[in-house]
């Protein structure tokens, strides 16, 4: 067994040129598998409850100086989540006020397709994860700027599947049901 503990302390906190501290989340996703064992097109993003409070957000935390953004989201889904898996391409940058402190933000959200979901985690005994379907999430996410970032993600799954089913009509569902059965 490995031991993993979550990273403390502010020393290799960023902030940029005016002062933000900057954060960096993901939104953890992975399609819902059928019963047949076959991936189905029924996306399901992984919320978490807050420290403080049972509020539900997607993964975030502080970017470090030793790390890249992508490292931190990574970093961040496994502490606070328990899940790894391949980081995407950003979507996007926020600027916001933190409701409990009061103070200026600026964050960055990936999407974070989980290749795995691990039994034990950093956080696993202060926030509780809970996969859902998008609409689900939408409404118990409590961050405007979160639920920007998952219409994002939503739209680019969506524009991609429209692609690849125009580009490759008949390949796409025999790929997907081959690498299923894998």
């Amino acid at each position: 067994m490995v031991c993993m503990v979550s990273r403390t302390g502010r020393h290799l906190q960023r902030y940029d040129n005016l002062g933000r501290r900057q954060v960096v989340g993901c939104i953890p996703y992975r399609y819902k598998s059928s019963s047949d064992g076959t991936m189905t097109d029924d996306l399901e993003v992984l919320v978490i409850s807050s420290q403080k409070c049972q509020k539900m957000m997607f993964p975030k935390g502080g970017w470090e100086l030793d790390e890249s953004r992508e490292e931190a989201a990574l970093r961040e889904s496994l502490e606070e989540a328990g899940v790894r898996g391949n980081v995407e391409c950003e979507l996007g940058k926020w600027d916001f006020i933190s409701k409990s402190h009061g103070t200026f933000y600026e964050g960055y959200m990936f999407p974070l397709l989980v290749k795995e979901e691990l039994d034990f985690w950093p956080e696993q005994n202060l926030r509780q994860r809970t996969w859902m379907n998008v609409k689900e999430a939408r409404d118990v996410c409590q961050h405007w700027w979160m639920k920007e970032a998952l219409d994002i993600l939503v739209e680019r799954l969506n524009s991609l599947k429209q692609q690849n089913e125009q580009n490759y009509p008949n390949i796409c569902s025999d790929l997907v049901a081959k690498i299923s059965s894998l």
